[in-house]
C-alpha cells in the first residue's frame, strides 16, 4: 500500500509542478487587486532614514492604517513620523537597537499596550563596515551579525506569534544580492545577508501551510542611500544605483501581492542563472568587469 502511495506521489508530482507554473505565469500576466493595507499595523525596522523612511512613505501613501519605526537614531525616527502624520498617517516610533535581544522582546511589548497588534513586519535594520576580514574589528563583525541576522530571528519571534493567531501577517526582509553574489571589502555584511537570506527561504515554506501569512524578502542590487555611500561600480550607465523610493514601492508592490522574493532590477535574475551555470572562471571575468573587485575601494558609508 505504501508503495503504491509513493508511486502515486511520484506520478503526480510533474503535474503539481506544471500546474504550479502556469499558476505563476497567469498571476503575472493577470493582475490582482491585492492585499488591502487600510487595516495593517506595520512595524519597520531602521525606519528612520534611507530605505526605510522611503518604504515608511510608501505604506502610508498605499494606504496602512499605522506606521510604526523601530531605530537607533531619535532624530531621524522622530522627524520621518512626523512626516507620516502630516501626511495623514497615524505614525509612532520607538528607539529600538534590534540587535539587544532584550530590548527588542521589552519595546515589543510596549508597541503591543499602547498601539495594537503588528500585522506586517519590516525587517530593514542594517549595518555596513565595508572592510575585508583581516581589516575589521572583531566587535564591529559582531555588529554586523547581531543587527543584520541575529535582529530578525529576535523581531519575528517577538510578533510573529501573534500574527498566527490572527491568521493575518507577513514578514518581510529587505535583504541585498550581496547576498547570493559577494563582493570584496564587505565581508560583514555579505555574510549577514546570506544568513538573512536562509532565514527567510526556511521562514517562507515553514509559513506556506499557514492561513492568512506570508513572507517577501527584496533582493536590491546597489542602493543611493548613505549606507554605502563612495561604493563605485565601474560602469554606472550599465550598472546605475537604485533609488530608494523604488526599492520601497516594489517592497510594498511585493506585500500587497504576496510574493515571495523580488529581485530588483529584474536583471538580477540572470545574474542567478550565469552564476550556477557558468565555471567559477567565467564568473571572475565578469566581476573584474563589472568592477565587483574594487568597487568598495571608495566606501565611506555609515555604520
Amino acid at each position: 500500500m505504501m508503495e503504491l502511495q509513493n508511486l502515486c506521489s511520484i506520478v503526480l508530482l510533474p503535474i503539481q509542478m506544471l500546474y504550479s507554473i502556469l499558476k505563476a505565469g497567469m498571476s503575472l500576466l493577470l493582475s490582482c487587486k491585492g492585499r488591502d493595507l487600510s487595516g495593517d499595523v506595520v512595524l519597520i525596522t531602521g525606519g528612520g532614514r534611507g530605505i526605510g523612511r522611503h518604504l515608511a512613505h510608501e505604506f502610508a501613501k498605499q494606504g496602512a492604517k499605522k506606521v510604526i519605526l523601530w531605530g537607533r537614531t531619535e532624530k531621524c525616527l522622530k522627524e520621518t513620523s512626523e512626516e507620516l502624520t502630516l501626511l495623514g498617517t497615524e505614525s509612532h516610533y520607538f528607539v529600538c537597537d534590534v540587535g539587544n535581544r532584550e530590548e527588542v522582546y521589552r519595546q515589543a511589548k510596549v508597541l503591543r499596550e499602547k498601539v495594537g497588534d503588528v500585522t506586517i513586519l519590516v525587517n530593514n535594520a542594517a549595518v555596513v563596515h565595508g572592510k575585508s576580514l583581516m581589516d575589521s574589528d572583531d566587535d564591529a563583525l559582531l555588529k554586523t551579525q547581531h543587527i543584520n541576522t541575529l535582529g530578525q530571528f529576535w523581531t519575528t519571534k517577538a510578533f510573529l506569534p501573534r500574527m498566527l493567531e490572527l491568521r493575518n501577517g507577513h514578514v518581510v526582509c529587505i535583504n541585498s544580492i550581496l547576498s547570493v553574489s559577494a563582493i570584496p571589502g564587505a565581508i560583514d555584511y555579505c555574510t549577514s545577508k546570506a544568513s538573512s537570506l536562509a532565514f527567510m527561504e526556511s521562514l517562507t515554506l515553514g509559513l506556506l501551510d499557514c492561513p492568512g501569512v506570508g513572507c517577501t524578502t527584496v533582493l536590491p542590487f546597489h542602493t543611493n542611500t548613505e549606507m554605502f555611500q563612495g561604493m563605485r561600480v565601474r560602469f554606472p550607465q550599465l550598472f546605475p544605483p537604485l533609488k530608494p523610493e523604488v526599492v520601497a514601492q516594489r517592497t510594498v508592490d511585493g506585500v500587497r501581492t504576496n510574493k515571495a522574493f523580488v529581485y530588483l532590477p529584474w536583471t538580477m535574475h540572470i545574474l542567478i542563472i550565469l552564476k550556477n551555470l557558468l565555471p567559477l572562471a567565467a564568473l571572475e571575468e565578469i566581476q573584474r568587469f563589472a568592477g565587483s573587485y574594487t568597487c568598495m575601494n571608495t566606501f565611506k558609508g555609515r555604520t
